[in-house]
């Protein structure tokens, strides 16, 4: 399985970008990987890398860079010869069955619409972010490729979500919700009444409403809502354990016994913190396109950068696209 990374996307990149495909590699032995971006400053990386997984290596030759904050469907259009265009123009000739970006997060998404293409049937792709909560993995979707959602794409949304949590996480039933101020059918807006009458026929169980703080510790397994709120609520829950996480800092760092109690607390803050680490899952993929494509978080390293690819590699070997395209089809939706 031959996947095309991104080189040059993200805020360590290329460096950390050219170890995470490495161990990636190192990882699956049925992945070859593609990096995509500027041959000079690529391979002296890979050479430096003493591992017999780099001849699972390939560099592709890119002479453009999309930055962060370049306008997404002008960059897209326009930089044709740019490290992410190129990688998602491999997926789209089949050369690549997916690609992997930390980059510019709208341009990945104009990327996924105009280069790799919609799946027939989808109005438009959402970006699905597997959250960890308190016993089990979520998804919220979307969370930024779709900023005002029409009742349909709602719908959508929930759909493609329920289908990623049944065959990549592996739950049997997923439970299906909206997003919203309340929980009582006359909260919302008219686009999440209209979708919540449509989802009451979908093929998941739909529960409902849900609110923000039901995301964490409620039933639902997959939460629905407009791109704009999504993106809003992902960076506030990061905002939120960062401040946490400093505050505990500054407290031990204050005090003598919390310096002491630390020492036997220490393995299962450490246990605590893998699992709600986004490196270890990696990335979020853009679900309604006809590839794996995978965005990555802008401050990824090298284990993220490996997780995205293993993301990548599991959504390629259990179908999704093709179970996503059968549902669409099957459903009318």
């Amino acid at each position: 399985m031959l996947l095309a990374v991104d080189a040059m996307g993200g805020d360590n990149a290329p460096a950390e970008i050219c170890r995470g495909a490495v161990a990636a590699c190192e990882r699956f032995p049925d992945l070859e990987v593609a990096l995509v971006g500027l041959k000079p400053r690529i391979e002296p990386l890979i050479a430096e890398t003493f591992s017999s997984a780099t001849s699972r290596i390939h560099v592709v030759h890119a002479e453009e860079v999309i930055s962060m904050d370049e306008l997404p469907s002008v960059a897209i259009r326009k930089k044709r010869c740019s490290s992410l265009r190129i990688a998602m123009e491999m997926v789209r000739s089949g050369e690549a069955q997916g690609c992997i970006s930390a980059g510019n997060t709208g341009a990945i998404v104009a990327g996924g619409v105009l280069v790799v293409g919609r799946i027939p049937g989808i109005d438009r792709p959402g970006l699905g972010v597997p959250l960890p909560a308190i016993d089990r993995v979520r998804m919220l979707i979307d969370v930024g490729a779709t900023v005002r959602s029409k009742p349909l794409n709602l719908v959508q949304f929930a759909l493609m979500g329920g289908l990623y949590m049944k065959h990549i996480f592996g739950v049997a039933e997923p439970k299906v919700a909206l997003l919203a101020n309340g929980e009582e059918d006359i909260k919302g807006d008219e686009a999440i009444a209209q979708a919540r009458e449509l989802l009451r026929q979908g093929p998941f169980p739909f529960i409902g409403y849900v609110e923000g703080k039901d995301i964490p510790i409620g039933p639902a397994d997959v939460v629905a809502c407009d791109g704009f709120t999504g993106n809003i609520l992902l960076k506030l829950m990061e905002g939120l354990g960062t401040a946490v996480y400093s505050l505990l800092r500054e407290e031990m760092g204050q005090r003598v016994l919390p310096k002491v109690g630390m020492l036997f607390m220490l393995p299962m803050l450490k246990e605590l913190w893998t699992r709600f680490d986004y490196e270890s899952y990696g990335g979020t993929p853009l679900l309604g396109v006809r590839g794996a494509v995978i965005k990555a978080h802008g401050r990824s390293k090298a284990p993220a950068i490996a997780s995205a690819l293993g993301v990548a590699r599991d959504f390629v070997l259990k179908r999704g696209v093709e179970l996503i395209s059968q549902e669409i089809t099957q459903g009318g939706m």
